[in-house]
């Protein structure tokens, strides 16, 4: 089990950027993971926005792609999502996630949140048109 600690979310108008950061602690250092973002709207479900595996492969939600990108750092202590080109839409409660069942890849997306193992409480983001 890994703890996440989101940070970076805040109030933007359309078209600005944020950049999203979460604090990865206790990995296991014979367990390679996969690291996602997810989102979660008003009323809606919790829905992935944006996948990274041990290899670097990253896959992006639709709606998001050409605008987000998501990275992690070489030692992986930190993954971050880069947002531009900010929407209405974009607003929501942004989480980090981690699995290492899938042995470093990321199980197929877009997928439920119960095919991860660990969240973080997750950072606000709010854009006002």
């Amino acid at each position: 089990q890994v703890q996440l600690v989101e940070s970076g979310g805040g109030s933007v108008q359309s078209g600005g950027s944020l950049r999203l950061s979460c604090a990865i602690f206790g990995r296991s250092g014979h367990r390679r993971y996969c690291m996602a973002w997810y989102r979660q709207a008003p009323g809606k479900e919790r829905e992935e926005v944006a996948t990274i595996n041990t290899f670097a492969t990253t896959t992006y939600t639709d709606s998001v792609k050409g605008r987000f990108v998501i990275s992690l750092t070489h030692d992986k202590s930190t993954l971050y999502l880069e947002m531009n080109s900010l929407k209405s839409d974009d607003t929501a409660m942004y989480y980090c996630a981690a699995v290492s069942t899938y042995g470093g890849n990321c199980p197929p997306s877009p997928a439920p949140d119960y095919e991860y193992d660990d969240f973080g409480t997750g950072t606000q983001v709010t854009v006002s048109s």
